[in-house]
């Protein structure tokens, strides 16, 4: 709602592309809420990034999602937008694939790994290859002096109200996660990944 999950995603994208012969895409999914609610709950206005539709996950060679967590669970905008992949599912397009997780939550007991542990039955569910960033992102991981979002399940942040931004720390880990799954995307793809 704040756009913490798209300045994570776009460290994310960042690091992605910095795998050579990778090219990285950031998209959203559809809002399910409507305007007066989004008013209501002092939204600010969406992300340009273009709408992504289901079918349009086929073309992809791996994927990071991301999503606020609402309940210690994946928001559900995102779980509608999964709903909608059962097409995908039947002609099993995206098994094989890799694919990470990374959230915000509004605090530090707000769910960062219930999170991804319940959106990792989607991945499942799709044969797809969940990848998670373990402790590759070195003494990052180990931060205890600040509050710091993230775990070995993939990127995070807090967003408390909206006012905390995340941290040049979790930017880092963000650019770590999606250069690492790049690499891996492009080691499953073959030696003709592009």
């Amino acid at each position: 709602m704040y756009g913490h999950v798209e300045k994570l995603a776009q460290e994310i994208r960042k690091g992605a592309a910095s795998v050579d012969g990778v090219e990285a895409k950031l998209w959203q999914v559809p809002e399910t809420l409507q305007e007066d609610v989004l008013s209501k709950m002092s939204a600010p206005p969406k992300s340009d990034a273009p709408i992504i539709t289901p079918n349009e996950l086929a073309e992809a060679d791996g994927f990071v999602f991301g999503f606020p967590t609402r309940f210690g669970m994946m928001a559900a905008q995102f779980k509608a937008f999964l709903d909608a992949t059962g097409g995908l599912w039947r002609t099993q397009q995206l098994a094989g694939k890799p694919a990470g997780i990374f959230y915000s939550t509004g605090s530090q007991g707000g769910g960062q790994e219930t999170t991804a542990l319940t959106a990792i039955t989607q991945l499942v569910h799709h044969g797809m290859i969940f990848v998670p960033i373990g402790y590759t992102f070195g003494a990052g991981m180990f931060e205890m002096e600040n509050v710091k979002g993230g775990s070995p399940y993939g990127a995070g942040t807090f967003a408390g109200d909206g006012s905390r931004q995340p941290t040049e720390l979790e930017l880092e880990q963000a650019f770590h996660q999606g250069k690492y799954i790049a690499a891996i995307s492009k080691k499953l793809k073959g030696p003709a990944a592009a």
